[in-house]
């Protein structure tokens, strides 16, 4: 898939995340559990549907699925990665719902001719049920939670009034969005450093 929205884009749209390279972190921070209550942004179809335009060059194409189907992989989507962080195992469930998006629709691989040589291409089959985004944004989960590489670079940012999270592609990298949760912990530091003077 291409490179998805920016952060500036997200933001602009309302959508306080970090524009991760793997969309299903995108659809978990869709979910802000840290405020009072927890606020979901795509709560209405409206809210779906503005998102799902900034992922779709990401996604296979085809229909945009019922709010329902994306707040069950969501679920079940952050309930691995929790309990990853945690150092717990998932529930069977999460692992279940995830298991069953991927196999919604079934993708086989297939040559294509480019330039001046052959790619490999990914073929989603929608046409057997199930949704190709979803079963996407399901194998990419599966795919995270399998390479261990990867995985240990999943974090949750250091904020504690935040819930996001983020593969950081630097060692460093402790924020979701340094320009938000960065510069507010920065700016938190500056305050109490000056007030101590």
């Amino acid at each position: 898939m291409s490179i998805g929205p920016s952060v500036e884009d997200l933001l602009v749209a309302g959508f306080a995340m970090g524009g991760e390279r793997l969309v299903a972190l995108d659809l978990v921070d869709t979910q802000l559990l840290a405020a009072t209550p927890p606020v979901d942004l795509i709560e209405t179809p409206e809210q779906l549907a503005q998102w799902w335009s900034l992922q779709e060059v990401r996604l296979p194409a085809g229909p945009v699925p019922d709010c329902a189907a994306v707040r069950r992989l969501r679920a079940a989507v952050r309930d691995v990665l929790d309990s990853h962080l945690a150092g717990e195992l998932p529930s069977a469930t999460s692992v279940d719902d995830i298991n069953a998006a991927a196999a919604g629709a079934p993708q086989s691989l297939r040559m294509v001719a480019h330039g001046n040589g052959l790619q490999a291409a990914t073929r989603w089959h929608p046409e057997y049920g199930g949704n190709a985004a979803l079963a996407s944004m399901a194998r990419e989960t599966i795919e995270l939670m399998t390479d261990a590489e990867r995985l240990a670079t999943l974090r949750r940012c250091a904020n504690p009034n935040c819930s996001m999270l983020f593969l950081a592609e630097h060692r460093r990298r402790q924020w979701c969005i340094g320009s938000r949760c960065g510069n507010r912990a920065r700016v938190a530091r500056h305050y109490e450093k000056t007030r101590q003077s």
